[in-house]
C-alpha cells in the first residue's frame, strides 16, 4: 500500500475519531459532522455507487485534471457546484456512525477496484479516473478537510 493509500484508509479514519465533534472550523460551513459526511458522499463516486456526468467543459477538463493530480491543495472555501450554499444536514445522529459509514465506502472502494483493476469512474469535475487517481484526489480531498478544522498533516 502506498502512503496516500495508506493515509486514507488507515491514517484518516483515526484523525476523524480523534477529531473533536465540536472543534471550530477554520473556514467554510460544515461542521465537523458534515464534513464527515461529505467525504463517504465524494468516496460513494470514487466507488461506482453514485454516478454523475462530467460538468467540467471537455475544453477545460485538461487544466483542471493536470490541478488534480497535482499536490497543489485545494483552497480553503473552494466552491462545489453540485452543493447548496447550506451543507446537509447529518444524516446519522451518532458522529461515530458517519464515520464507520466512511470507513465502510472506503472499504468498498478499495473493493471494486481490485475486482476491476482496469477500469475507471466519472468524477463529475475530473473525468474518468482509475484507482490511483481516485486515491490522489480523495487524500487531497480528505487532507483539505482536515484542515478545515485545523488539523495539520
Amino acid at each position: 500500500m502506498n502512503s496516500k493509500s495508506n493515509f486514507l484508509f488507515v491514517e484518516f479514519p483515526k484523525l476523524l475519531e480523534s477529531l473533536d465533534p465540536l472543534a471550530e472550523r477554520v473556514w467554510g460551513t460544515m461542521n465537523v459532522h458534515q464534513m464527515i459526511e461529505h467525504m463517504s458522499y465524494s468516496v460513494r463516486m470514487a466507488n461506482g455507487k453514485d454516478i454523475y456526468q462530467l460538468v467540467t467543459p471537455l475544453d477545460k477538463l485538461p487544466i483542471v485534471r493536470d490541478f488534480m493530480l497535482s499536490d497543489k491543495e485545494f483552497r480553503p472555501n473552494t466552491k462545489n457546484s453540485l452543493l447548496g450554499e447550506t451543507p446537509n444536514p447529518a444524516k446519522f445522529e451518532n458522529i461515530q456512525d458517519s464515520i464507520d459509514e466512511l470507513k465502510q465506502e472506503l472499504n468498498n472502494f478499495k473493493k471494486y477496484f481490485e475486482e476491476n483493476p482496469n477500469t475507471t469512474l466519472m468524477n463529475p469535475f475530473f473525468g474518468e479516473l482509475n484507482f490511483e487517481q481516485w486515491t490522489h484526489l480523495l487524500h487531497k480531498h480528505a487532507i483539505h478537510h482536515l484542515k478545515q478544522f485545523g488539523v495539520q498533516v
